[in-house]
C-alpha cells in the first residue's frame, strides 16, 4: 500500500476518535431495532498473540450470566485502537450480544498475516472465555478491509470449526479486497448463512464493485442475503455524508450511524441468533418498507438484489482492477446507465445533435477544482478525459462517437445524455 493511500486512511480514522451522538434534526431510536439496550457493560482485554502490542478486547453484558452471541469484528485498515467504534462495542453489549474486537498491525506486515492475527485472535477469545462466547451463534462484521476479510475468516469458522450452527451472518460495509477466499469455497458457502453487504453513495476510497463481486458470487440464497445502498443528503443545512467514514461519523454520530448501521446490525441479530422474523424484515426485508425507510426527510436505503455498476473506476482511491485486488478478474463493468446518484443539478449538459460535428456542451459546478473529468460508454469503456479543466463552460467535440447513452463524471457529479 502506497504512502498516499496510508496517509489519507489515517486522516480519516483520527477524525472518528471519541465521537458522541450530536444530530440536531433527529433523535436516536427510541424503541424497537436501533434503540439502545438495557444490559450492564464489562470490558475484558488479554494478550493478542500475533500483535502483542495492542490486547483482544471483549465487550459484553455483565448482568448475563451464560454465554452470549457473539459478532467478530474486524476493522478498518489502521483502525486498531477501540476507542474508534466504542459506540458500536457498547452498544452491541448492551443488546445482549458479546462483541470480540483484535487489533491488527497497519505496516510491516503482509495482509494474510492481518488476516491471520484476526483469525488467531478470534479462536483465542472463543476458546479462553468460552462462559461468554457462545459459538453456536455467532456473526462477522468488518468496515473496509475488515469487510474484505470478513468473509475468508467467516468460512474457516463456519466450515473448518463449525461456529454458527445454530445462527451465523456476515455484514460487511464499504468492503475491500477479499482475500484467502477462493471461489469453490464461494460457490458452496455453509448452509444458513445470511448476509447483508452495505456501500455508501459517496465513497471515494473503495470500489463498489469489490462489494456486488462477492455478493453476486456467493453461495447464499437470494432470500438470506440484501445488498443495500445508503445516500447522502442534506437537511436544514447539515450534511448526511454517506462516505466511507460513516460507521461513526467522523466527529458526531448522527442519524446515519443508528439508522443505517446500528438499526440493521441489531435487526440482523435478532433474526440470526433468535430466529425473529420481525428482524428479518428489517435487515434482509427485500425492499421492504420496514428496512428502506428512513426518519422523515432522509433519503431512503436502496434495496437490490441485482447490484450494478455506476462509478467508473477512476472515482476510488482503491479500484477493482488494481494487482492488490487477488479477484481482479472478477471485476463487474458498468452495463447500463441508470438514475442512481445522477446528479444534473449541480452539472449541466446540452448535446447539439448535428450530424457532421456533433458537439458536448457542460457546465460545471462552481465547487469543485482540480478534478479530471471523464466520458464513458454505456458498457464503462472511458472514451475522453479532461484533465483538470480550468474553464467552467466546456464545448466538446463527438464526431468519432457511435450513436448510444453516455456518461459525464466530474469528481462526485455524474449525469447521462444521448448522443443519436
Amino acid at each position: 500500500m502506497n504512502l498516499k493511500r496510508i496517509l489519507f486512511l489515517f486522516s480519516v480514522l483520527a477524525q472518528s476518535l471519541s465521537a458522541q451522538y450530536n444530530d440536531p434534526n433527529f433523535a436516536k431510536p427510541q424503541t424497537g431495532y436501533g434503540s439502545d439496550g438495557s444490559h450492564s457493560v464489562e470490558t475484558l482485554s488479554f494478550p493478542n498473540p500475533n500483535f502483542p502490542e495492542k490486547d483482544i478486547e471483549i465487550y459484553h453484558p455483565s448482568d448475563v450470566t451464560t454465554s452470549v452471541p457473539t459478532i467478530f469484528y474486524s476493522h478498518a485498515y489502521g483502525g486498531n485502537l477501540s476507542q474508534n467504534i466504542s459506540g458500536l462495542l457498547t452498544f452491541v453489549a448492551k443488546k445482549g450480544y458479546a462483541i470480540v474486537f483484535v487489533p491488527y498491525q497497519t505496516t510491516g506486515v503482509s495482509v494474510l498475516e492481518r488476516y491471520d492475527n484476526l483469525l488467531k485472535g478470534f479462536q483465542k477469545a472463543a476458546r479462553e472465555y468460552p462462559s461468554i462466547i457462545d459459538t453456536t451463534r455467532v456473526g462477522f462484521l468488518g468496515h473496509s478491509f475488515g469487510g474484505g476479510a470478513s468473509f475468508g475468516n467467516a468460512y474457516t469458522c463456519f466450515q473448518d470449526l463449525h461456529w454458527g450452527q445454530n445462527g451465523r451472518f456476515i455484514y460487511a460495509l464499504a468492503q475491500w479486497y477479499s482475500y484467502n477466499i477462493e471461489q469453490a469455497a464461494l460457490d458452496n458457502f455453509p448452509e444458513k448463512t445470511q448476509l447483508l453487504t452495505e456501500i455508501f453513495e459517496d465513497d471515494t476510497i473503495n470500489d463498489h464493485r469489490m462489494a456486488i463481486d462477492i455478493f453476486n458470487n456467493i453461495s447464499i440464497p437470494v432470500s438470506e442475503k440484501d445488498f443495500l445502498i445508503v445516500k447522502s443528503d442534506t437537511i436544514n443545512g447539515r450534511v448526511y455524508a454517506a462516505d466511507h467514514v460513516l460507521p461513526n461519523t467522523a466527529n458526531a454520530f448522527d442519524a446515519l450511524d443508528y439508522y443505517a448501521y446500528y438499526r440493521f446490525l441489531d435487526a440482523l441479530c435478532d433474526y440470526s441468533f433468535n430466529g425473529n422474523l420481525s428482524g428479518k424484515e428489517v435487515a434482509l426485508g427485500n425492499g421492504s418498507a420496514a428496512q428502506i425507510t428512513m426518519p422523515a426527510g432522509l433519503k431512503n436505503i436502496e434495496q437490490t438484489d441485482e447490484p450494478y455498476v455506476v462509478y467508473p473506476e477512476e472515482k476510488y482511491l482503491f479500484p477493482c482492477s488494481d494487482i492488490l485486488n487477488p479477484r481482479k478478474d472478477q471485476c463487474p463493468v458498468i452495463t447500463s446507465i441508470n438514475e442512481l446518484w445522477l446528479d444534473e443539478e449541480s452539472m449541466k449538459v446540452t448535446v447539439n445533435q448535428r450530424q457532421t460535428n456533433p458537439t458536448l456542451c457542460i457546465a460545471l459546478p462552481e465547487t469543485l477544482a482540480g478534478k479530471d473529468l471523464y466520458l464513458f460508454n454505456s458498457i464503462g469503456q472511458k472514451v475522453l478525459s479532461i484533465q483538470q479543466p480550468v474553464q467552467k463552460q466546456l464545448t466538446i467535440s463527438l464526431p468519432s462517437l457511435q450513436s448510444g447513452i453516455y456518461l459525464v463524471l466530474y469528481g462526485k457529479y455524474q449525469t447521462k445524455f444521448l448522443l443519436k
